[in-house]
């Protein structure tokens, strides 16, 4: 038989008003059920027990004889990444006993077959009305039908060898749908955004949902918020998943140092991590599903990157305030010679000289640059007008739109 636990039963309510024709007897009768709660006879609640039943079964036998008992098992449903469990007897039902009896339990999936016996060595004899025991358990890691083979050969007292076979074919669902989305930040940070739908008929206590990153990057969960000093989920205290409802789930993840500074490696990494998702469902039956690894869509930065380390998020008007740029060469091979030229606009102006040399910049390196502009137009004004000249191939890269900030009124500002 299967090994799981049972369920609490829970009976549907059946009521009316007392100037309906039964009057007062669906109250009556739900207050004498065993089975409801005293006291809350209209709710869907229990407090008794049902054992699981057998369903999703189908059993063949092949070259059984009269004189050997039989051999049974029963199986229902599951999930994917739960815990198969099944307990399986052979019992004697014949009056001779026989002997060298190898019981042996094979799990057939659509890709391989896997044996779940505990022993593989055989019994010297069984006796009539005695059993042969054995407890099997699989982690169950594919979806789609599987078939348990019980085979058992044994040997008669007349020395004639036999053999039969049982099969119990069930299926394995799929308990959880996942999504994901990526998105690159201009610092080489990956947000990843996990949407995790509980598809299966009843709720989910989500036990734990992390992100085991890739070797290159750490990760920093984004699903607590503190309150008075505490962390505390932003689901609430209780993490239960219903039926068909969704969960989101957000993720940063940032480089190494090691591999911050190497920018072409960066570049072209696509692998970011794999999702754990540990999970309890009825009376604590525990379930976890690792995804395989995740893979984003590289960036494009094309040669060259340019990228803002530091900004002000407000400031004054008229007023010159300083951000810092960090300049990339993306190339693996090449060598570059920059140019700096800067483009005033209608709201932002420069500070400084414009056309001026970098120098050279190897592959793979980077270096800062300290900036200073103001704005002559209040409000959320983008920073614009940068550009880059490679000497070598006589190239210029355009940036624009890099960053915005919000430029206030020295006297609002003074005010607040």
């Amino acid at each position: 038989m299967r090994l799981t636990k049972p369920t609490l039963f829970t009976n549907v309510p059946v009521t009316c008003e007392e100037r309906d024709l039964p009057g007062d007897l669906f109250n009556q009768l739900m207050k004498e059920d065993p089975s409801t709660v005293k006291g809350a006879e209209t709710l869907m609640l229990g407090e008794m027990l049902t054992l699981p039943q057998n369903f999703g079964l189908y059993c063949m036998r092949e070259n059984t004889v009269p004189s050997f008992p039989s051999l049974s098992c029963s199986i229902r449903n599951i999930f994917l990444g739960e815990t198969f469990s099944s307990y399986i007897s052979v019992h004697n039902d014949s009056n001779q006993v026989v002997k060298d009896i190898l019981v042996k339990a094979d799990l057939q999936t659509s890709s391989q077959r896997l044996n779940l016996s505990a022993s593989s060595a055989a019994v010297a004899e069984l006796k009539p009305d005695c059993c042969i025991d054995d407890v099997i358990h699989h982690e169950v890691k594919e979806i789609g039908t599987h078939i348990l083979v019980c085979a058992v050969s044994y040997t008669t007292q007349a020395g004639e060898k036999m053999y039969f076979r049982k099969f119990f074919k069930f299926q394995v669902l799929k308990p959880l749908d996942v999504k994901t989305k990526f998105y690159n930040a201009e610092t080489d940070e990956v947000f990843l955004e996990a949407q995790i739908q509980n598809i299966t008929t009843s709720p989910m206590f989500m036990e734990k949902v992390s992100l085991e990153p890739s070797i290159m990057y750490n990760v920093a969960e984004l699903n607590t918020v503190n309150k008075a000093g505490e962390s505390m989920s932003t689901f609430g205290s209780r993490t239960y998943l219903q039926p068909m409802d969704t969960r989101q789930y957000l993720y940063c993840l940032k480089p190494k140092q090691e591999f911050a500074e190497k920018a072409g490696v960066i570049k072209g990494v696509t692998v970011i991590g794999k999702l754990d998702i540990v999970w309890k469902t009825n009376l604590g039956e525990r379930g976890r599903l690792q995804t395989s690894q995740l893979q984003r869509m590289a960036p494009g930065y094309g040669d060259v990157r340019l990228s803002l380390e530091t900004i002000p998020d407000t400031v004054n008007l008229e007023e010159p305030f300083d951000i810092t740029c960090k300049i990339t060469n993306c190339s693996s091979e090449r060598t570059m010679d920059l140019i700096l030229e800067m483009c005033n606009t209608n709201s932002i102006h420069w500070c400084g000289v414009s056309g001026r040399q970098l120098g050279k910049l190897h592959p793979s390196s980077s270096l800062h640059l300290a900036l200073t502009l103001l704005s002559s137009v209040q409000g959320l004004q983008s920073v614009s007008g940068l550009r880059l000249t490679d000497t070598f191939l006589k190239r210029t890269y355009e940036y624009d739109d890099i960053a915005q900030v919000c430029v206030v009124s020295s006297e609002v500002k003074e005010e607040s």
